[in-house]
């Protein structure tokens, strides 16, 4: 089983233990994530490390996206609830990049990308330039803070 499965599920039984609330809602949502992504498609699989801080990273941005929609429809204890729900799942999730150090790895993936093209990448080449920083990134940025990043850098 998966490193990081095991320590949800363990700090899920120390979080019921303590009556955390909270915490123990927002480690079982992961949870049930993490095991319906395991049975889905054709045949039952066990995830990886990877596999599983992927699973996080898309709840930990359905936290936040519901965290915004419920501000913004004036409820904000339901918003809070999020926003604390989402502080749980950040603390399974790797460091975030700033942005100097991805703006770092922009630059190296475009020149890689002109290395190959022998000119420098245009705004038409932004798919290959995405693809070599989301290897680079993998998990540690979100996509549109990337694809931002990328975009920028290849209109200037």
């Amino acid at each position: 089983m998966a490193e990081l499965k095991t320590r949800l599920q363990n700090d899920l039984t120390a979080a019921m233990k303590a009556r955390e609330t909270v915490t123990a809602g927002a480690l079982r949502m992961a949870l049930t994530a993490v095991t319906n992504e395991e049975v889905a498609g054709k045949q039952a699989r066990e995830l990886t490390d990877d596999e599983v801080v992927k699973v996080l990273t898309r709840e930990a941005k359905k936290r936040k996206e519901a965290a915004e929609a419920f501000e913004g429809a004036g409820r904000a204890e339901k918003a809070e609830l999020e926003r604390q729900e989402l502080a749980v799942l950040e603390t399974y999730l790797p460091a975030q990049l700033d942005d100097a150090a991805l703006t770092s790895i922009v630059d190296k993936a475009v020149e890689a990308v002109a290395a190959q093209l022998g000119e420098t990448p245009g705004p038409k080449q932004m798919g290959q330039v995405m693809k070599a920083v989301n290897a680079e990134v993998a998990g540690r940025a979100e996509g549109g803070r990337v694809a931002a990043a990328v975009k920028s850098r290849l209109t200037s």
